[in-house]
């Protein structure tokens, strides 16, 4: 979601800035812009409709020099996707420039009071509103533009992170976030800032993240310099970025999300490395480790999450409660937020989020921080702001996933919740040691079986083309698979635009199964354990009613590969291991049909990556 982009340096920024944004696009956006100070001191501001592509191609004739400037990919929020309204956005005056994430809630009250000092709006944005507050107290005051940004942001509620330029001084770029990320590289007599650390990772492996209600200051010249918008003084911490170029790159595969399916054995091995070591049976999480009194004391743990995440979270209930006997709550953190939830000392919240900057989540985890809960925050990015805020967590040590479908971050999610659901069941003494023991052996074996459901890539590709004609799709699982089932779903929604649903097998008889036809792929996870008799009635019942089965299923298994109009296996594993063997097949599927229909699989209509607003 919305991306911003920053250069100050001896450089000409336009290079840059333009391969900072197209490095952002997986975050998914509908309009591009660029703002650069030339060396006669102009400010010229450029912005398209559409992809960074059409922005370089609207910007051919134009004059675009200048060593400071700042980007931005916007995902609409205020007004609808159109030059107008995209970033940046002049001051009345144009004497500056702003680029913004996030949304000002009482931006409304803020632009009756400046049109009642005479301003006026082209665009119907919140982020103008914030410019033209910034200019008024700029000039009202008799201020600098660092001074101006801050007492601004005063009077701002909402979420932000910007950038803001100033044509009377060509040398400085004055940033700040709030429930936003923002991140600084620190080059040679050079300053770079982003959303996120993908734009920067070429030019400097040293960055600063921006905290909490902080304004940042890039002058040329200069050290950084960073204070909060109460005026306190901060000295920057330099940390060293986990991230290489390569990670970026598609490596050969023709979409990122294609890549990221593939890299799974790799990233789960990874996200496994130092923590389950097979040789000695064990499992270790320092985060769960150095808090251990706090789960095993919990009267209840509550998991918090958004979309993938939450389906992650579901997982987690079913193993946190077999094996610890604790009872879990699954929330929707946009909901969480608002329901006067009931939370004591005692509870433990377990946040998860890919990006960490997920804003609906991070409310949720500060909402139960102010009523004494432990948190436990369940990441993929160092440094964000859900890890920040948490007592303790883990990280999934996944990589960067550019696809703004979820895939590797989905499995290496459910593999920390098992991971620690299996270390609080062993602590509690409510998990035996040998089938501890059973499970973590299996566990360590996921990885290379992941792999061997790769190798059906072609033939997943080859049937997927039958299916594109489908207008709906219904998944169906039981026990841990029935969120495979939403996930599965998801999946398809997300990058191929045909409407799908997950249920549990057994509540199809309670209203889907009317939806029932020959037109209808009907999607069965079925592997061979836990429920399985009861799911081959479940597609006894659709084969009587003439539905097409697309089911996964146990290697070996020719009951229901029979009954199958198209079968895809996996390797015989644990029950509770089982969704991340049968989560891979659903990826690739709706990857393919998403292809053959021609869709945009890494960046899908509508969506954004991190979904840093409300």
């Amino acid at each position: 979601m919305c991306g911003i982009v920053g250069y100050i340096g001896r450089r000409e920024a336009y290079p840059i800035l333009i391969k900072g944004l197209h490095r952002l696009e997986y975050r998914g956006y509908d309009s591009a812009g660029v703002a650069l100070i030339n060396a006669d001191g102009k400010l010229n501001v450029y912005k398209a409709k559409g992809k960074v592509a059409d922005l370089e191609h609207a910007v051919e004739s134009k004059d675009v020099s200048g060593t400071i400037g700042i980007a931005h990919t916007r995902w609409a929020t205020h007004g609808e996707p159109n030059q107008v309204n995209a970033h940046p956005h002049y001051s009345e005056s144009e004497e500056l420039a702003i680029i913004h994430n996030g949304i000002i809630e009482n931006y409304a009250v803020l632009k009756e009071g400046l049109i009642q000092h005479g301003y006026t709006f082209k665009s119907a944005t919140d982020t103008e509103v914030l410019v033209q507050l910034i200019e008024y107290i700029k000039h009202t005051d008799k201020v600098d533009l660092q001074t101006a940004v801050q007492l601004a942001l005063n009077q701002v509620v909402g979420a932000y992170a910007i950038a803001v330029l100033d044509r009377s001084n060509p040398d400085i770029i004055v940033a700040a976030r709030k429930g936003s990320p923002l991140v600084v590289g620190i080059g040679d007599g050079e300053y770079f800032l982003a959303s996120d650390a993908t734009p920067i990772v070429e030019f400097t492996d040293k960055v600063v993240y921006v905290g909490e209600e902080e304004i940042v200051c890039l002058e040329r010249g200069k050290e950084l310099t960073l204070k909060t918008i109460g005026n306190v003084v901060k000295t920057p911490v330099v940390k060293k970025l986990e991230l290489t170029l390569s990670q970026l790159e598609k490596g050969g595969y023709p979409h990122f999300m294609l890549k990221e399916i593939f890299e799974q054995p790799t990233t789960l091995a990874t996200s496994m490395r130092g923590r389950v070591n097979v040789e000695q049976n064990n499992i270790t999480l320092a985060g769960f480790i150095d808090n251990k009194e706090k789960f095993l004391k919990a009267k209840r743990i509550i998991i918090t999450a958004c979309g993938t995440s939450w389906h992650a979270g579901l997982i987690g209930m079913y193993a946190i409660e077999e094996f610890a006997r604790i009872p879990v709550e699954v929330e929707y953190s946009s909901e969480f937020r608002y329901r006067k939830p009931v939370i004591d000392q005692d509870d433990v919240v377990i946040a998860i989020s890919q990006s960490g900057e997920t804003a609906d989540t991070l409310a949720a985890v500060e909402l139960a921080k102010s009523h004494g809960a432990f948190i436990f925050g369940i990441c993929n990015v160092v440094g964000a702001s859900i890890p920040r805020a948490a007592h303790s967590g883990c990280y999934t040590h996944v990589g960067p996933e550019i696809g703004v479908a979820s895939t590797k971050a989905f499995t290496a999610q459910v593999t920390v919740l098992t991971m620690l659901a299996l270390m609080i069941g062993r602590e509690r003494g409510t998990l035996s040691e040998e089938r501890y023991l059973q499970i973590v052996a299996e566990l360590g074996k996921i990885p290379d079986k992941i792999g061997e459901i790769l190798k059906q890539n072609d033939r997943i590709a080859e049937f997927a083309k039958t299916f594109t004609y489908a207008q709906n799709f219904i998944y169906l699982g039981r026990g841990y698979n029935y969120p495979v089932a939403m996930e599965g779903a998801l999946k398809l929604k997300e990058i191929s635009y045909i409407h799908a649903e997950g249920y549990p097998a057994a509540e199809m008889k309670h209203g889907p199964i009317a939806l029932i036809s020959q037109e209808m792929p009907v999607v069965v996870i079925a592997p061979q354990c836990g429920t399985y008799e009861k799911v081959v009635s479940n597609i006894q019942e659709i084969k009587a009613r003439k539905g097409r089965i697309i089911s996964v299923v146990t290697e070996g298994d020719e009951i229901v590969r029979h009954m199958s109009d198209y079968a895809i296996t996996i390797p015989q594993t644990e029950e509770c291991l089982a969704p991340l063997l049968a989560v891979v097949p659903l990826q690739l599927l709706a990857y393919h049909i998403a292809v053959v229909k021609g869709c945009d699989v890494d960046q899908p209509r509508n969506l954004a990556k991190s979904v840093t607003v409300e």
